[in-house]
Order: C-alpha cells, then sequence, then structure tokens
C-alpha cells in the first residue's frame, strides 16, 4: 500500500498525482489518498519555506521554473506558473477529497482541481470554482457544500496533516511505503525501486 499525502496548492504534487497512477497500476500496488494542509504543515516544522518565497535566489527560481516545465512536458501536464492567486487556500477543496472520497470521486474531483488551478488560473479557493467542478462530475452543488462544513471531514483534514508531520513529512507531496518515505515528484523512481526490492525479499509492500 502506497500512502500519498498531498495537497493540490502544489504543482510538484499535481505532478506527482499524475504520475504515481500508471506506475501504482503497472505494479498493482493501491494507494491509499491523504489529503492535507500544505501550509499547516509549514507553519508546524517547515518555515524556511517562506523565507525562500520572500528572498528567492534568483537564478535557483529560474531553474525552478525550467525544470517544473521540463517535468510537465515530460508528463503531457499544462502547469502555468505562477498562477494569479498563489499560494491559495485550498482547505475547501481538500476537504472536499476527503467528502467525495466514500462516492469514488476524489480522484476525479483533485485531478479537476490540479487542472483548475494550474493549468487554467482558476481560484480553488472560491466556491464558484469548485461548484463548476461538481457539476461536471454530477455532484450535488449544496451537497458539497454542506459536506465539507461537515465537523467530521474537517478533524479528518487536520488529523491527516498532523500524521504525516509526525512521520517526518514537511511538505506535499509525501509518500510512505510502510514506515520509508518518500517526498517529491522526482522520488518516484525510488519508490517503485522500493516495492520491487520488497517483493524480492518476500516482503508485502
Amino acid at each position: 500500500m502506497i500512502e500519498f499525502f498531498f495537497d493540490c496548492s502544489s504543482p510538484w504534487t499535481y505532478l506527482a498525482f499524475h504520475n504515481i497512477q500508471p506506475l501504482a497500476d503497472e505494479l498493482k500496488e493501491p494507494i491509499q489518498w491523504r489529503p492535507v494542509l500544505v501550509g499547516g504543515i509549514f507553519n508546524a516544522v517547515n518555515p524556511s519555506v517562506y523565507a525562500q518565497r520572500d528572498k528567492p535566489v534568483p537564478a535557483k527560481a529560474a531553474y525552478m521554473l525550467k525544470d517544473m516545465q521540463d517535468w510537465a512536458r515530460e508528463a503531457g501536464l499544462k502547469i502555468v506558473m505562477p498562477p494569479k492567486v498563489f499560494p491559495v487556500n485550498s482547505v475547501k477543496a481538500m476537504r472536499g477529497c476527503l467528502w467525495l472520497e466514500p462516492q469514488g470521486k476524489l480522484l476525479a474531483f483533485a485531478s479537476a482541481v490540479f487542472e483548475a488551478y494550474w493549468s487554467r488560473e482558476e481560484d480553488i479557493s472560491q466556491d464558484a470554482v469548485l461548484l463548476k467542478i461538481c457539476q461536471t462530475l454530477g455532484v450535488d452543488g449544496a451537497e458539497f457544500l454542506a459536506g465539507i462544513a461537515q465537523p467530521a471531514i474537517k478533524e479528518q483534514l487536520k488529523s491527516n496533516t498532523e500524521e504525516v508531520i509526525r512521520r517526518g513529512g514537511f511538505g506535499s507531496p509525501t509518500m510512505f511505503l510502510g514506515d520509508d518515505m518518500y517526498f517529491g515528484n522526482d522520488r518516484l523512481a525510488l519508490l517503485k525501486t522500493a516495492i520491487l526490492r520488497q517483493r524480492k525479499a518476500g516482503k508485502p509492500a
């Protein structure tokens, strides 16, 4: 079982979210999707992110944009950087992922949220944007808004965020294979190797 802790407000998470699915299909390895709030992670254990945003190293920032476009091209995705609203408040979107999971629509919803924000620069903090996505998925808008306001949904998102911090995570995407942690889209090859290594050793992944 791969655990995938993610927040739709991260472009690198968009890449990993997209790329991990064919990898898991190839290996026939299930994924447990774990929505989190990456801002809560940064506030708790990785505030250096904010300092880097305030005072970026120009050469490094330019290369990161180039690197992101290389990865996007490789994945067949369109990623516009930076969006008009960045960073974005993703709390409603991530609660939406949790509320829609029992209905079997987490993947479709998260994919649509990623695309809306990172490809079309739509503000996913706004109800109108999320309700438009719901409409395309056949989800009742009023039920969606009521669902993401449920205390249990709010608590689950908080709990997921606290859990990934407790297990050593410091950002999104954070993936676990058992207790073995992998961070970032560029670690998927290492995750694949770890799964195959465990299988060769006769251990369940």
